[in-house]
């Protein structure tokens, strides 16, 4: 049976946790939580395993680590959790456009000979257009379409009056790497698409905000060698969160499966 450690155990945290409990495979949980939260934290882990405030104050080694506690964690613990060879799946995909943070994280992969795995969150067709970049792509687009009160608390409220929107507005337009750091809380999946093909600084992104939105929709276009692609996802908001889509916690739980499973799809 497997040790999964879990570094962060908020909404997002407890999520794949609550999921993922009951499965036979997974011997125990090691989380990883801030003093201030330490006691919640055990509370909600009911016995199932050890909450701590650092890797040295665990008691045993994960076989394999969970991110889901922030983009800042991702130039701390992330790379300390590499270098002891422990490979990691990460959720906060948007601090990899933090300038050396790519290198940074690769660097610590090598000298752990660990591995960073990146979930594509709320998208779909990350697969094709990541198998498609080696023969070529000449443009890949990505568009986030959301309501705009998952915008509110972003820097899209100083670009365009939230609360009086009669339509469809454009608040942003520009590169993944500009995107993923100008909207940190919501721009995981641009950064996603910019890593997966043309790279960051070559993937324009334009974000939305529509009153008429049912939920988060994302939309990936891309032409190259292989043809031409484009995929949408409409995704129901996680109740926890409303900036997040609620499949972005599948995509995690599924990366843990895919590392238990004998069979991966």
């Amino acid at each position: 049976m497997k040790t999964i450690l879990l570094a962060g155990f908020g909404a997002m945290g407890q999520s794949i946790f609550d999921q993922l409990k009951d499965d036979p495979r997974i011997g125990r949980w090691l989380v990883l939580e801030r003093a201030e939260r330490a006691d919640d934290a055990r509370r909600k882990l009911d016995g199932h395993g050890q909450v701590a405030q650092s890797v040295d104050g665990l008691e045993t080694r994960p076989d394999f680590a969970v991110e889901c506690a922030g983009h800042e964690v991702l130039g701390t613990l992330v790379p300390q959790l590499l270098e002891q060879g422990i490979d990691t799946i990460v959720a906060s995909v948007g601090a990899l456009a933090l300038p050396g943070m790519i290198e940074r994280l690769d660097a610590a992969c090598q000298a752990g000979r660990s591995q960073l795995t990146l979930v594509p969150g709320a998208l779909a067709g990350v697969d094709a257009l990541a198998a498609a970049r080696d023969s070529g792509l000449a443009s890949v687009d990505y568009t986030g379409r959301k309501p705009p009160g998952s915008w509110r608390g972003t820097a899209a409220a100083r670009l365009c009056d939230l609360d009086h929107l009669a339509q469809a507005t454009v608040f942003f337009e520009g590169t993944a790497r500009e995107a993923a750091s100008a909207f940190p809380q919501n721009a995981n999946v641009a950064a996603m698409v910019g890593l997966a093909g043309m790279g960051l600084d070559h993937t324009r992104v334009r974000l939305i905000a529509d009153p008429a939105a049912g939920g988060n929709t994302h939309t990936i276009s891309a032409r190259g060698a292989f043809g031409r692609m484009e995929v949408m996802v409409e995704a129901a908001a996680f109740a926890a969160n409303p900036k997040t889509s609620a499949l972005a916690g599948m995509s995690i739980v599924r990366a843990v499966r895919n590392r238990l499973n004998a069979i991966v799809i």
